[in-house]
């Protein structure tokens, strides 16, 4: 005996050649509109409220095509329609009850946080939990948010950003890994350590890390990339250079970045100032934790430019000028 539901089935299964006014059955039952609607994707953001994160949640939500679940390590303030899982990409037997049905799922997170002792370790072992539960999960698609950097002679941070990148590739699942330099937005570390020395230090000694080269990129930018990554299926499992329109040297950003601010500043050159020596004092004027800044820090001596850009072709845009996004992030700042 077929259900009341059921019964519907066979009548109604010609009105979805019909359009409504031909078909009076269709606006009265669900399953016509089941029928010829397309399943939402369920979305899984890992690293939601952090600075990436928490921009990325709040552009899927509005867009609203996506059901969005976010995990967490501890609860934490979301609209009413995000689904949320508390767990720990360290503890592997809290991760499958957040990948359960997820198609794809966005990795931003990093262990920095936790300690400047052991956090490449971390990552690593986080990455390999991921993957393992994932696998399990049969999670189609992963998007990565790693870093640029050559990868001979890399920092320790951006070392292991790399290779977290190289574990979640080599899982089941199509990983696209969006590589960027400095992310210039309020909130950002990077960001507040810029705006911290510019502000905190009129008189400031450089060391020569401040000529290596970067390509900063501003965060919006970097959202319509994770967005636009998730929408366009030729990025699945391709690894892409992300960046601004400008290549800038560290000083060139500090300078621009004062004269914005209204800033007055005198840089004195001091060649045998190392990464590693200054990341001591920028901890020490920065509001960013000196487990976070110091690594960061130590990665200035590496070179960090696209060397391609092929996501230009795949989602196109007006790339941030630095100069704007800086003045967005200060005004962000002040609201």
């Amino acid at each position: 005996m077929l259900r009341p539901y059921a019964s519907c089935l066979l009548p109604l299964a010609s009105c979805l050649l019909l359009s409504s006014a031909l078909c009076p059955l269709a606006p009265a039952c669900p399953l016509v509109i089941l029928g010829v609607m397309e399943e939402r994707k369920r979305i899984l953001i890992l690293g939601a409220t952090g600075f990436i994160g928490r921009r990325l949640l709040a552009e899927l939500m509005r867009e609203g095509d996506v059901t969005v679940r976010c995990l967490t390590r501890r609860p934490a303030p979301f609209p009413p329609t995000v689904e949320t899982v508390t767990g720990d990409l360290l503890n592997p037997g809290s991760l499958l009850p957040a990948l359960g049905g997820i198609d794809t799922a966005y990795y931003l997170v990093h262990s920095m946080g936790g300690g400047r002792a052991g956090f490449a370790e971390r990552d690593r072992q986080a990455a390999l939990n991921f993957v393992t539960a994932a696998r399990t999960a049969g999670v189609r698609r992963v998007i990565y948010l790693g870093g640029l950097g050559e990868r001979e002679g890399l920092s320790e941070h951006l070392a292991s950003r790399t290779e977290v990148g190289d574990i979640l590739q080599s899982g089941p699942f199509a990983a696209t890994v969006l590589r960027a330099a400095v992310i210039i937005g309020a909130g950002g570390a990077s960001f507040e350590i810029i705006r911290s020395l510019v502000h905190r230090l009129p008189v400031m000694v450089i060391p020569r890390w401040v000529q290596t080269r970067c390509q900063p990129i501003a965060v919006d930018d970097v959202i319509r990339y994770l967005v636009g990554a998730l929408k366009d299926e030729r990025t699945a499992g391709d690894t892409f250079d992300i960046g601004g329109p400008e290549v800038l040297s560290y000083l060139e950003m500090m300078e621009r970045f004062a004269k914005i601010a209204g800033e007055v500043n005198l840089y004195i050159p001091v060649p045998f100032l190392t990464p590693r020596l200054s990341s001591y004092w920028v901890g020490l004027v920065t509001p960013v934790k000196s487990s976070v800044a110091m690594p960061l820090i130590e990665g200035l001596r590496n070179e960090v430019v696209c060397r391609e850009d092929r996501i230009r072709e795949i989602i196109p845009f007006d790339l941030t000028p630095y100069d704007e996004a800086v003045r967005r992030a200060l005004a962000e700042e002040k609201t």
